[in-house]
């Protein structure tokens, strides 16, 4: 396939994993299920849960593939949109008919969580009891929605959301084989930003790379696509607190969100910085660890803040109540805003 045709096609469809070995982050659920179809023994029906983007419903469709299911004997069901009881009953009539050409039929449901109450109750004789030839697999990212009698029913796996640092790798990974060089800190931004998603951290490249004139991608870059702060703003947000400077911080935020910034995206890069400069400061042995996490410039940041009394633990501890509470608020950088009025006010040094 030649590259510019490649480039329109979705990276998390080009780049899903198509069997248990590439895999990443979940071996814990790979090697069991690799075991039980070794040995003949899987289950009738499975619930996997975790965060968005981390790869349950690719593992049900290689689950589906190590078992002999084709296409054709595989069913996909978004229970987000096919959550009532209607939906159900049609399910429970098609379960009856025998596979097209595999030994079994599997049913992957999506957003398990979202079937209505009556939905999961006349799932549930089904579930008990279901034909031979047919296999079930839920995917929720909210386990506590689903049923106690649905879930003692089920083999339930929980999915890890990846590190950061292996987030960065796999998009450094594919950048490579798009033919692009992404440098490290840009890498680190994009794995910031996806929260533990693979789906989120492959987009999010599709874009940089969409949007790219060259085949060096750079922080700048990164920034410019996601509308993440450029890191000079992060500087003055976080050099202002050091000096106790809360109108110049405030000023400083308020330019950041004025130019459309998400504030949780600003707060979240601004807690990475801050646990550096701690590191820096408590830890200087460790912080060799991510230094290739930042640019030059962050770099002589956080080794200049981390002489810097007004910068201490309780800062860093304000931040993350502030970004724990901003998905709620009414004013999403309230919270922040407040945290920094707090801290430039506080004398307690850690």
């Amino acid at each position: 396939m030649k590259k510019e045709e490649k480039r329109h096609q979705t990276l998390y469809r080009t780049y899903r994993p198509s069997d248990f070995d590439a895999v990443r982050g979940q071996q814990h659920v790979t090697d069991v299920l690799r075991r039980a179809i070794e040995n003949k023994k899987f289950a009738h029906a499975y619930l996997f849960c975790g965060g968005r983007g981390t790869g349950k419903t690719s593992v049900a469709r290689i689950l589906a593939k190590e078992i002999g299911v084709t296409d054709r004997d595989l069913y996909e069901i978004d229970a987000a949109s096919n959550r009532g009881i209607d939906d159900i009953r049609e399910l429970r009539e098609g379960v009856l008919a025998l596979p097209f050409e595999s030994p079994y039929k599997l049913y992957i449901i999506d957003e398990a969580h979202m079937l209505t109450k009556d939905a999961w109750n006349a799932f549930l004789k089904t579930l008990e009891e279901p034909p031979a030839h047919c296999l079930f697999v839920m995917a929720t990212t909210e386990r506590d929605k689903v049923p106690d009698t649905i879930q003692s029913r089920c083999e339930v796996y929980s999915f890890k959301q990846p590190t950061r640092a292996m987030l960065a790798d796999i998009v450094g990974d594919i950048a490579k084989k798009e033919a692009y060089t992404l440098e490290r800190s840009a890498a680190e931004l994009i794995a910031l930003i996806a929260e533990g998603s693979f789906r989120d951290a492959l987009s999010l490249l599709q874009k940089v790379l969409a949007a790219s004139s060259g085949t060096h991608i750079n922080l700048s870059d990164v920034e410019m696509v996601s509308g993440a702060p450029r890191g000079e703003s992060i500087r003055v947000i976080l050099s202002a607190i050091a000096k106790k400077d809360v109108s110049g911080a405030l000023a400083a935020i308020d330019a950041v969100v004025a130019s459309h910034t998400d504030a949780r995206v600003l707060t979240k890069l601004l807690i990475h910085r801050l646990r550096a400069v701690l590191l820096m400061r408590f830890a200087p042995d460790l912080i060799e660890r991510y230094v290739r996490e930042l640019s030059e410039s962050d770099i002589a940041m956080v080794r200049e803040l981390s002489k810097e009394p007004g910068i201490h633990s309780e800062t860093l501890r304000a931040l993350l109540d502030a970004y724990a509470t901003m998905a709620y608020a009414a004013i999403p950088q309230l919270p922040l805003e407040l945290a920094v009025i707090d801290v430039c006010g506080s004398t307690t040094v850690s």
